[in-house]
């Protein structure tokens, strides 16, 4: 075998083309090595186009979503009126309720944060402060999205190079996991609701008592669906790999297979927690706003506007009209006090949506999709 020094660079003809190929690192090689196995040296162009996607995206996707928050709130009719009833109820009596709903805005997000931890460590480990990051990023890239579908995305930019499209992967777990609480929860609602609260006569949104028991039906079958897909994902995995466009992607979702029953229940827990705290907000902006209804009643009529939020596809920047609306429909039932269903609807859309998408959108700032490699 004959071994001879390459030349630090070369040029290569083939046909017309020309390509300089940088082998440095290759002090000898066999003779029979092929074009293809140098490595190609880098043009300027490409160091151009890193520079900017790492300094000016973060910026640029920053005034996008700034701008299309502002838009959105000023087309809301309803957020002004609940704007000035939400500043007034900091001078209220209310006001250590109103503040505890704020404070658990970071239970809620935290709760997130570390459940994203979790998912990440098959790949990456990141620290609480860097999920928590993540997490709100998510939440502003999301802001746009059909029933925030873009979350993942934006999470995923936090990750390192090569983790990211099994970062997106990684999430549908977590939001997996959510979905299954939030359709055991609104259908134990939906069943009292159905037997407690409405009559023969009354109807939500036009649905009479035979279409609702077959939702219901329908909504029962979607959730052992859900669970079954949940706890047997390496089942699903397989499944789909059938399928041959999915089979050449294999890499990216092969860390879902080897998911332990413990970790998904662990990560199902934590889906619940952060369910309860949203419910307990709800709670208490409407003691805030003078909507008195018995809690557990309020409590699942909670629970069953947030299955229609996650059952029917909508924009969570154009969200607030359909708050108001679904709002209107169930809490109608127990109480006449409209302006305050209104504002209560309104201000867990300011400050469980609107706020951390504003923090998200700062934190993106700071994105740099690629690292300075020595």
């Amino acid at each position: 075998m004959n071994n001879i020094p390459l030349p630090t660079e070369s040029q290569l003809t083939i046909g017309d083309a020309h390509l300089t190929i940088d082998d440095s690192r290759f002090k000898t090689r066999d003779s029979r090595i092929y074009p293809f196995f140098a490595t190609v040296k880098q043009y300027p162009l490409n160091k151009k186009l890193k520079i900017f996607l790492n300094y000016f995206v973060g910026p640029i996707l920053f005034v996008w979503l700034s701008y299309s928050i502002y838009r959105q709130v000023q087309r809301q009719g309803d957020v002004q009126q609940s704007w000035q009833l939400i500043r007034s109820a900091f001078a209220g009596p209310q006001l250590l309720k109103l503040l505890s709903v704020i404070a658990l805005v970071l239970l809620n997000y935290g709760i997130e944060a570390h459940k994203w931890q979790l998912l990440m460590v098959r790949i990456q480990r990141v620290s609480f402060g860097r999920a928590f990051r993540a997490v709100l990023s998510g939440q502003a890239l999301g802001f746009n999205t059909l029933n925030r579908v873009g979350e993942s995305a934006g999470r995923a930019i936090f990750l390192d190079e090569g983790n990211r499209l099994r970062g997106i992967v990684l999430s549908v777990v977590g939001s997996l996991a959510q979905i299954i609480v939030i359709f055991c929860m609104g259908l134990g609602a939906l069943l009292y609701m159905r037997f407690n609260i409405l009559s023969e006569t009354q109807q939500i949104g036009g649905l009479s008592t035979l279409w609702l028991d077959g939702l219901i039906y329908a909504i029962a079958a979607g959730t052992v669906v859900a669970v079954l897909m949940y706890f047997r994902l390496s089942w699903l995995i397989k499944l789909l790999e059938k399928v041959p466009f999915i089979a050449k992607y294999r890499f990216f979702v092969q860390a879902m297979e080897d998911f332990h029953w413990r970790e998904l229940t662990k990560i199902l827990f934590l889906s619940a927690g952060r369910y309860v705290v949203f419910v307990v907000q709800y709670l208490l902006l409407l003691q805030v706003f003078d909507v008195n209804i018995a809690w557990f009643d309020a409590a699942c009529m909670v629970c069953v506007m947030f299955l229609v939020l996650a059952i029917v596809p909508t924009i969570a920047l154009a969200e607030l009209g359909f708050r108001g609306k679904i709002s209107l429909q169930l809490f109608g039932l127990l109480s006449t006090n409209t302006i305050g269903i209104v504002a209560t609807a309104a201000g867990i859309w300011i400050i469980n949506l609107i706020l951390p998408a504003i923090a998200g959108s700062l934190f993106i700032l700071s994105v740099r999709l690629f690292r300075n490699k020595s």
